[in-house]
């Protein structure tokens, strides 16, 4: 069977369509909403510029006051005039090098101990002296030349209305010893008797 030809008007419908649905393809697509962009990543803030390092402050107890009695830090034997031994003492520096401690054991049984140290505020050395026989002695002083000078002036504890002064003197020798001298007085400074004289060779 023979097919009919399209009549002539439908030629322009043909066109008419196609240019309409070319128009409505291109509003479609215009219409389609754009892909979102990707999200930007946060930036890590630049880091801060390191804080100045402060220095350390210096060494509490570093100067030369505090050094002063340095040379009697050591383990001694102790001997006396006729070279007899008379005990060991051990001299120590204590709470990070502010205070010498000392542990002294004589060969009587005669043990004591004592704490030493400089005070800024009088600018003097103390010494607080304990021991087995339940005695006590403070002494303040400082440094004279190569010898540490140690001085107290208290009631006598057995003379009432008398005072008593005690004297002890460190004095660092050439060959490395120490000799020590501890006098008392009880007029007033008048005259002088020797208590101690000792003399420190470090144990080897």
């Amino acid at each position: 069977m023979r097919v009919p030809r399209a009549a002539p008007f439908d030629r322009p419908r043909r066109l008419f369509f196609a240019v309409l649905l070319g128009a409505l393809g291109a509003g479609a697509a215009a219409q389609t909403p754009a892909p979102p962009a990707p999200e930007s990543v946060p930036q890590a803030a630049p880091a801060a510029a390191s804080a100045p390092v402060a220095k350390p402050a210096a060494q509490p107890c570093s100067d030369t006051p505090y050094r002063q009695f340095d040379f009697w830090i050591g383990h001694w034997d102790v001997y006396q005039p006729d070279g007899k031994l008379a005990g060991d003492n051990l001299i120590e520096p204590i709470l990070g090098g502010c205070v010498l401690r000392e542990t002294w054991n004589g060969r009587g049984g005669f043990a004591g101990t004592s704490l030493n140290a400089y005070d800024p505020i009088d600018k003097h050395w103390h010494q607080t002296w304990l021991d087995n026989q339940g005695g006590r002695l403070d002494l303040a002083g400082g440094r004279q030349g190569l010898a540490m000078v140690l001085e107290s002036n208290h009631p006598h504890p057995e003379k009432p209305g008398m005072r008593l002064q005690q004297r002890i003197i460190w004095t660092a020798q050439p060959d490395g010893t120490v000799r020590q001298i501890w006098s008392s007085s009880e007029d007033g400074g008048t005259s002088w008797s020797v208590v101690f004289d000792g003399r420190y060779v470090l144990r080897r």
